[in-house]
């Protein structure tokens, strides 16, 4: 079977822990895009690890991990993330293959990235890493890939600078080089988690573009960047927090700017630890929005949700959550592509009331207090797509899930 896990808002809903949780009854877990500028946080009793570029599947002991290629590599990075991992007692050594398509991440992509966005009109506020570049190099056809370091033709091309630096990743990388498409033919019968970076309002083709990542960070993606066709999907579950977050610059219809919102919004981002696990960056706060998560619902092809956070809310009198947008004296409900528009609605607001009891000690819905359980009710109803699982703190021990995520729905 094969199970896609995307994040359904502008990324750190806590995918990185789903797919921990996830992935004890996973037998490979497949990073399908995305780079270093993903951060994933996962909390195994007194120990938090940060992934970047490995899938977070990692942490779970005898799981093979695959960056797909969908992936844009900094080897550098990857093999000081391993080490990272290493010293806090992961045993990654056999687990970890690369795909032979992926492109790599080259030295000089970091500044280029830095440059091009400091001389933007519109400066997209990037984490700095070579992503983008890395992207625009794989579009153009100037990308290096995995495979090319071994084509002679490819490596003579490269400067000497380049030459040098990727020469002592050469014989690490050999040894996890794998042609994807054949290696996932051969694990066809394999329970596969298919995971996703960023969230589905980052999306090249489906965000808030130009404020997007470079790469496919929806659940079509996960066909490309996983080497499988697209009908080898049997499951897709979108992960989002009760609240918005986001990072970086561009438009954020529920963002809580002024007054007593602002003043919520600083709570709810010390409650939440709401700061990027790449950057260290504070994330912009704002109220969930239904009229986006409804779009992601839909451009995902979401079996269910995961629902994380909502116990960030435990001890609130009430809750506001955006069931639709003014935009120049008319209410809409769906999601705008021009960004002008974006910038300009207001949410519409629906209000409520908060709840006795504590949604952070339930470990099954039956334990949900009334109160809450009529928000995700709410949220059901206004999307079309079930919430399947919730995720009530950091530990993998405070998730739990109403719907069997290993059955083909």
């Amino acid at each position: 079977m094969n199970l896609v896990v995307v994040g359904a808002q502008w990324g750190d809903e806590g995918k990185g822990k789903m797919v921990d949780y996830l992935s004890e009854e996973a037998e490979l877990v497949v990073r399908f895009s995305g780079g270093a500028n993903a951060g994933h946080t996962i909390k195994v009793e007194d120990k938090t690890f940060a992934v970047h570029l490995i899938p977070a599947g990692i942490i779970s002991p005898g799981k093979t991990v695959v960056l797909g290629n969908g992936m844009v590599i900094d080897p550098a990075s990857m093999f000081e993330e391993l080490a990272g991992i290493a010293s806090q007692g992961i045993d990654w050594e056999g687990r970890v293959v690369v795909s032979d398509r992926a492109h790599l991440v080259l030295p000089g992509y970091k500044s280029e990235d830095r440059t091009i966005d400091e001389n933007r009109a519109r400066p997209i506020g990037t984490t700095g890493r070579g992503i983008g570049v890395a992207y625009g190099k794989k579009a153009s056809r100037d990308g290096v890939r995995v495979a090319d370091l071994w084509d002679p033709v490819v490596w003579n091309a490269l400067s000497k600078s380049d030459r040098e630096w990727l020469e002592p990743f050469k014989e690490r990388l050999a040894s996890m080089k794998v042609n994807l498409a054949d290696f996932m033919m051969k694990n066809q019968d394999k329970n596969i988690l298919l995971e996703g970076a960023q969230g589905a309002l980052l999306d090249l083709d489906h965000g808030t573009y130009p404020y997007v990542s470079s790469g496919i960070s929806t659940s079509s993606g996960a066909a490309i960047g996983a080497s499988i066709g697209p009908r080898k999907i049997d499951k897709c579950l979108g992960v989002l927090k009760a609240y918005q977050t986001r990072v970086g610059n561009g438009p954020f219809p529920t963002e809580m700017l002024v007054g007593d919102d602002a003043e919520l919004a600083k709570t709810i981002r010390e409650l939440g630890h709401e700061y990027g696990v790449t950057t260290g960056r504070p994330r912009r706060i704002g109220f969930l929005d239904l009229v986006a998560l409804k779009y992601s619902g839909w451009v995902n092809s979401l079996d269910g949700f995961i629902l994380s956070h909502l116990n960030i809310y435990d001890g609130f009198e009430s809750l506001n959550v955006c069931t639709a947008y003014e935009l120049d004296g008319e209410t809409i409900d769906y999601f705008p592509a021009n960004i002008a528009e974006l910038e300009r609605v207001k949410p519409v607001l629906k209000t409520f009331p908060g709840w006795e009891g504590k949604v952070g000690d339930a470990r099954k819905w039956d334990e949900i207090p009334a109160a809450a359980k009529k928000i995700v009710e709410f949220i059901e109803e206004y999307t079309g797509v079930p919430v399947h699982g919730y995720s009530v703190g950091p530990l993998r021990s405070e998730t739990f899930m109403k719907v069997e995520p290993w059955t083909v729905s």
